[in-house]
């Protein structure tokens, strides 16, 4: 089994699918985890070095995304941290962060800017995506006429749950809804921007907001990770077939032939060539931003 990051922080501890908050009273601490996800049912096994990978990722989308909004990032080295956690820089650097504490928007900001996943499913089925009327005749991964604004619940443990935009109106109000389907609109056209003048497409993704004492918006949790989004090889797109990805959909995609696993917890054992192929094609998207070194 593939040992996962465990810390001796002594502080109290919320535990994400993927990462560990520690409260560091005026601050927060958020530790990147190798644990991996996939149906939102956490893996008994990590990917080695995940966590390492994703917290680049987040902090060069962090750094490209700041004229848009800003983040909350207060420092990104081990060396800049309180004192009293430079001890355990073997466990912190390059996968964690030292964080503004604000108040989280309860919503998943999702962008898609082509059919896939779980709105394809809602297609195939209504000809729409969270409620959404899309064009007739839509293959998988047909790009769509213009990227669309999907929210979902937002859930700790369990199922997040895709939901209107009315629907999120009614739980955090028509102009923090509005905010934020716009920044979301924004992160997103720069992200496919950048990515594809890296040869890459950027066919979905999610953010998170947080609310800050003085009203202000920021840009919380991760962004556009190989976790949080879905990017496929655009030398190798084609509409109407399932794209080689740079993300964890290969997880994903492996798991759906198990016909005896339920998408519930306990989750299966993962063989080491799933393991081994997860993180080749996180390094391979770290790599073609120049992140790694």
């Amino acid at each position: 089994m593939t040992a996962l990051l465990t810390t001796q922080l002594p502080f109290p501890v919320r535990r994400g699918k993927v990462r560990d908050v520690y409260d560091l009273s005026e601050h927060l601490l958020i530790v990147a985890t190798d644990r991996i996800s996939a149906f939102d049912v956490v893996m008994d096994q990590g990917i080695p070095g995940k966590g390492r990978i994703l917290t680049q990722v987040a902090n060069f989308w962090f750094e490209a995304t700041k004229d848009i909004i800003p983040n909350h990032l207060i420092a990104t080295k081990v060396a800049e941290y309180p004192a009293s956690l430079r001890s355990h820089a073997d466990q912190l650097e390059e996968r964690s962060i030292l964080v503004r504490r604000t108040k989280v928007v309860p919503i998943e900001c999702v962008v898609r800017g082509y059919l896939a996943g779980s709105g394809l499913k809602e297609y195939k089925a209504a000809g729409t995506v969270c409620g959404i009327a899309l064009p007739p005749g839509l293959k998988m991964a047909d790009r769509l006429p213009e990227p669309i604004f999907t929210p979902s619940t937002k859930a700790e443990v369990g199922h997040d749950e895709n939901i209107t935009f009315e629907r999120m109106v009614s739980i955090v109000g028509r102009d923090v809804a509005t905010q934020l389907k716009d920044l979301s609109l924004a992160l997103y056209k720069r992200g496919t921007e950048l990515a594809r003048e890296r040869g890459i497409i950027l066919a979905d993704t999610k953010f998170e907001f947080g609310l800050l004492p003085d009203g202000g918006m920021i840009l919380i949790d991760e962004a556009l990770t190989p976790d949080s989004s879905r990017y496929w090889l655009r030398d190798q797109y084609q509409p109407g077939v399932n794209p080689p990805s740079l993300d964890k959909q290969f997880l994903r995609d492996y798991l759906e032939t198990l016909k005896d696993w339920n998408k519930q917890a306990p989750p299966p054992q993962l063989p080491a060539s799933v393991i081994e192929g997860v993180l080749e094609r996180y390094r391979d998207l770290a790599n073609r931003f120049g992140i790694l070194a």
